[in-house]
């Protein structure tokens, strides 16, 4: 008898100590909770199966401040219905102001270096004086105060301040032009603006106190505005120096219900106005104190690094590290410096970085340049290095271990602004497999379903959830808010969150994501995610950035494949076929290659496939106000007319 044929699954690329899983949070909690660690899919069952029980533990292990109550999960008609700790009192900013006094909690970086650090105790007076400063202003529970700042320490103090009175925060970066700005904040009409009047990117410094003047008058109910960075421009702003002039010394905090809205975030809004999410105040802490300690294993002195501006989701992620007793590095400005490629890095040598988080674009810069931080940098406290915004390469996992540590902890996560969380991540207690994603999340009942509505591995579907967690949005703010969040995740299947990824499952539980599936390419009638094209592409030393859409034709699409280089001859446009034959498949071989200028991104530092491709088509582009360099969308306007290879 013939013997079966077995795909043959990568071998392990790193797999932790037995030391490293025995000191992890992740061993500890499961020892707290009476479960067995191992193996860890009977683990994530009971999590998930068990939401009262799990939840109630993550509050109780990481001992969040606040008043519990007996209640923990009440189901409701459907996924959104649901009530999380309906008993419960907390304040957010208490629980991230805790610890020993003396110790250092964010240290400030620009593209100059480190510039300031401060301990808990100086944190704590500075939050008591602008919380004085914001509560003379007349803010209390319930108000919104938006933010246009620099991801700095006043930022943060800003941020704590309005949270430990119970109040919401949002916010923007400087960078964002006027409409932007006013199409995200508002929307929730807040009460004070914050605002700095200069912000540094590319060793240049830009003055927007025109732009923060402009925002303001379009900013309906605003009764009082916040400068940062300069004199106050008109006599009805107060600078933060006199907001913060006063003899408070230690903060109060204001208890607020679990769902109690904290922040309001926004979607890239590419595709129209920005959907404004709004994230409940517990919901929030609990699911960032279980990501951070449990799946990314940050412990009391770690220091936590991610790359960011004040408008992506990482931002507040990265501040609640503070709820884990670690220290946060607040960074501002461009992560690379012409003079110096690997600048990040150096500053995360002079702090002591812990937990590096970055993107797959700057890895693959460092990587097409050569770099080899193991020769030039000590590293020595680097324990993780972390990646989100887009699928990390499977090359990208060799450069890792062969030029940055080899016993590094290395994690890509995937989730949304829409959950300020993730569905799946990295695990500090499992082997990881190149291009892979450890697996799912404790307590996010992910699964990967065809279009049958059935569950699928070694195959590529819908990212889904099917139980609530409680990161879940409050709302969408605004006029019919609870309907257009229904209609966004639960329209495609009622009762179950779709979330709009491509994904596929292992046999061994692992995770692949291919991208959004609003833009996944479908010729012949085959689903293939536009990572996987990336994954070749972006991968070739000539090219420096990409974008691949689908083209329609006659009831099929050809794709369509955008690049920036130097010369696109018809010897690189084999090349790329070549390379994408071989390392994807022939399915995954463009039709067309276009050489153009620029690729669409986000402010944020997405590339916006579907404004490529909209533009492409001749249609209009909404809200081009979110993106990084509108001006790019012209030669994709003028595709038709323009020669292909």
């Amino acid at each position: 008898m013939t013997a079966p044929i077995t795909a043959k699954r990568s071998p392990s690329i790193w797999e932790p100590s037995n030391e490293r899983i025995e000191q992890s949070h992740m061993k500890a909690f499961a020892d707290y909770t009476g479960q067995p660690l191992f193996p860890y899919e009977r683990f994530h069952r009971w999590s998930v199966s068990h939401l009262s029980e799990f939840w109630s533990a993550v509050w109780d292990y990481a001992g969040i401040i606040g008043h519990k109550g007996e209640r923990i999960h009440i189901p409701g008609a459907s996924m959104p219905d649901s009530q999380w700790f309906p008993e419960a009192q907390l304040n957010f900013a208490e629980n991230l102001l805790r610890g020993s006094l003396d110790r250092t909690v964010a240290y400030e970086a620009n593209e100059s270096g480190v510039s300031r650090s401060i301990t808990l105790h100086e944190l704590r007076q500075s939050v008591a004086k602008a919380q004085e400063g914001l509560k003379r202003l007349g803010v209390q529970q319930g108000d919104c105060v938006a933010g246009v700042t620099t991801n700095d320490i006043e930022g943060l103090v800003a941020l704590l301040a309005t949270t430990s009175l119970g109040a919401t925060w949002t916010s923007c970066s400087p960078d964002f032009g006027t409409k932007g700005i006013v199409d995200r904040i508002g929307q929730v009409k807040p009460k004070v603006l914050i605002a700095t009047l200069t912000y540094q990117y590319k060793q240049k410094t830009f003055d927007i106190e025109d732009k923060i003047k402009e925002t303001t008058e379009h900013l309906e109910g605003l009764s009082a505005l916040i400068t940062l960075g300069g004199e106050s421009y008109a006599k009805d702003a107060l600078s933060w120096n006199d907001l913060c002039n006063n003899e408070a010394e230690e903060p109060t905090f204001q208890p607020v219900p679990f769902d109690h809205p904290l922040y309001i975030l926004y979607t890239s809004g590419t595709t129209g106005l920005p959907k404004a999410i709004v994230h409940s105040t517990g919901g929030t802490l609990l699911q960032h104190v279980k990501e951070h300690q449990f799946h990314c294993d940050i412990k009391p002195g770690d220091v936590l690094f991610w790359y960011t501006n004040t408008a992506w989701m990482m931002y507040p992620w990265l501040i609640s590290a503070l709820a884990s007793e670690a220290a946060i590095v607040l960074y501002d400005g461009s992560p690379i410096r012409k003079d110096a490629l690997t600048h990040l890095w150096d500053v995360a040598d002079e702090i002591g970085i812990t937990h590096f988080g970055t993107s797959p674009k700057y890895l693959d810069t460092l990587m097409k340049s050569g770099i080899h931080l193991k020769s030039s940098h000590s590293l020595q406290a680097l324990k993780s290095v972390l990646s989100c915004g887009a699928p990390l390469a499977a090359e990208q996992y060799d450069w890792v271990y062969q030029t940055i540590k080899p016993d590094v902890f290395l994690t890509s996560i995937s989730g949304g602004t829409e959950i300020i969380g993730c569905f799946v991540m990295g695990s500090p207690v499992h082997p990881l497999k190149r291009g892979e994603i450890s697996g799912k999340a404790l307590g996010m009942a992910v699964d990967v379903l065809d279009e049958r509505g059935a569950s699928v591995y070694e195959e590529k579907g819908d990212l889904v959830c099917t139980q609530p967690f409680p990161s879940m949005p409050l709302t969408f703010f605004g006029e019919g808010g609870d309907e257009r969040y229904r209609k966004s995740y639960f329209s495609k299947r009622p009762g179950i969150w779709t979330h709009g990824d491509l994904a596929e499952q292992t046999i061994d539980q692992s995770m692949i994501i291919y991208g959004r599936a609003d833009t996944t390419l479908n010729p012949g009638g085959v689903r293939i995610g536009t990572a996987e094209i990336y994954g070749v592409v972006d991968y070739i030393e000539e090219i420096r950035d990409s974008v691949v859409f689908g083209w329609p034709k006659e009831h099929d699409e050809d794709i369509v494949l955008c690049v920036v280089t130097e010369h696109l001859t018809d010897d690189l446009a084999k090349q790329i076929r070549q390379q994408i034959r071989a390392k994807a498949s022939p399915r995954h071989v463009p039709k067309r290659i276009y050489q153009v200028e620029a690729i669409p991104h986000t402010i944020n530092g997405k590339k916006v496939e579907g404004a490529a491709k909209t533009a492409a088509l001749g249609k209009e582009v909404k809200n081009e106000a979110s993106l990084r360099n509108p001006a790019s969308l012209q030669a994709f306007r003028e595709l038709s007319e323009r020669e292909f290879v």
